[in-house]
């Protein structure tokens, strides 16, 4: 399957039918009157999520979607029939925006949910319905009214409670291999993963939560660098950030320096972002004997001067990833139960998601205006390619597994 979190698509509502200019004619009637019929209702357009679509490639082929007009009315005062409704389904978590006010529409973040986002017209009057004692045969009728019509931008952000975050080929793929059901490409070249995948990690009967692995990140990121940021908004509904990092870089680079990095280009997309809870996962112990490899993490930790909580896995033979997910899953429990128990914790929270949407939001908005700025030649750096079509589409895989 293809995946794809962008599609710029146009809707338009039907027309409403036209009223109908009719009179009563019936042998032995006579002065029958107006019948004429109302016109029928325009087809809206309707957006629905349905948990069995990742992906919003169908829009990028059919960009347009017209709901069907209602029929006009007939005599004997009979409505026309009223259009169709057309039903877009898209996948859970995506948000729908009006691409020329940048107004938020809905977030489609449960199963089934529906969004009604241009409606159709209303039926035309018959000239029945213009009758009085003082116009008793009446020749007036209305005309449908045109339906809404806009131009939509669909954003898909993976629904995940965990996300990984580090550098290329520090073993993000490998631990979410490791946990879970999940099999993303591992290679040992940088970007090996091009898009988000997702992971359903089992802890035990009814414990569970779902992890994503997104493309790593280097520095000048948020300038176009790599892969750039776009991948970032992925993150925005995760509860908990697990930051990678490698202790032994086959390139001998600085672990320290590339969490740096990291943090910085966090800052530089979303400040929200940057300061979610975030843990430190030292990855790939199994390179270094037992003492060096200890003797490594604790100059890490040190360097950073790290507060959090800090775990020391092997991904590639699962060591210490059993700890890790028990952690997270009671972590997660924990959370879930403050956020039912505190009112001003669950506020602070609710609020600091909204802004972490919006700033997400405002940066995915300066990167489209950037990408066509470069199409019209006016961009000054030939280099940036952070939203290349080509890049859009590749293959996405969500699993589910005991751990």
């Amino acid at each position: 399957m293809k995946f794809v979190d962008e599609a710029s698509i146009r809707v338009l509502a039907g027309d409403g039918g036209n009223g109908c200019l009719s009179f009563r004619r019936e042998k032995y009637v006579e002065f029958g009157g107006p019948d004429g019929g109302n016109g029928g209702v325009g087809g809206s357009v309707v957006i629905q999520t349905n948990v069995n679509v990742n992906t919003l490639v169908d829009f990028r082929y059919e960009r347009t979607h017209h709901a069907q007009r209602g029929e006009n009315g007939t005599r004997r005062d009979c409505t026309g029939a009223g259009g169709k409704d057309i039903v877009l389904r898209v996948p859970v978590g995506t948000t729908v925006i009006d691409e020329e006010t940048d107004e938020v529409l809905g977030d489609l973040v449960r199963e089934d949910q529906e969004l009604v986002v241009v409606k159709g017209g209303a039926g035309g009057l018959g000239n029945a319905c213009f009758k009085s004692s003082t116009n008793r045969a009446p020749r007036k009728t209305t005309p449908g009214k045109e339906g809404e019509q806009r131009r939509l931008r669909l954003e898909l952000k993976v629904l995940a409670d965990v996300g990984l975050l580090g550098m290329p080929n520090v073993g993000k793929s490998t631990l979410i291999r490791s946990v879970s059901a999940a099999k993303p490409k591992v290679a040992n070249y940088h970007f090996t993963t091009l898009v988000p995948n997702l992971g359903v990690v089992d802890v035990g009967r009814y414990r569970s939560f779902v992890m994503a692995d997104i493309p790593g990140l280097i520095e000048g990121a948020a300038d176009g660098a790599g892969l750039g940021v776009r991948f970032l908004k992925h993150l925005a509904r995760t509860r908990l950030l697990l930051h990678v990092v490698d202790i032994a870089p086959w390139d001998e680079s600085d672990p320290v320096e590339a969490v740096d990095a990291i943090v910085g280009e966090l800052h530089l997309f979303s400040r929200t972002l940057a300061e979610r809870e975030r843990w430190l996962v030292l990855n790939k112990l199994d390179l270094l004997p037992d003492d060096e490899a200890e003797k490594r993490c604790q100059e890490i930790v040190e360097e950073l001067d790290w507060q959090g909580p800090v775990f020391r896995v092997s991904a590639v033979n699962g060591q210490g990833t059993q700890e890790l997910v028990y952690e997270i899953m009671n972590h997660l429990e924990e959370l879930n139960l403050r956020m039912e128990e505190d009112e001003d914790f669950a506020r602070k929270e609710m609020d600091a998601r909204s802004a972490l949407e919006e700033e997400a939001r405002m940066k995915m908005k300066e990167l489209v205006e950037r990408r066509k700025r470069q199409k019209e030649g006016l961009g000054d750096d030939d280099d940036f390619d952070d939203f290349d079509d080509d890049d859009d589409e590749h293959d996405m895989e969500v699993l589910n597994a005991p751990y």
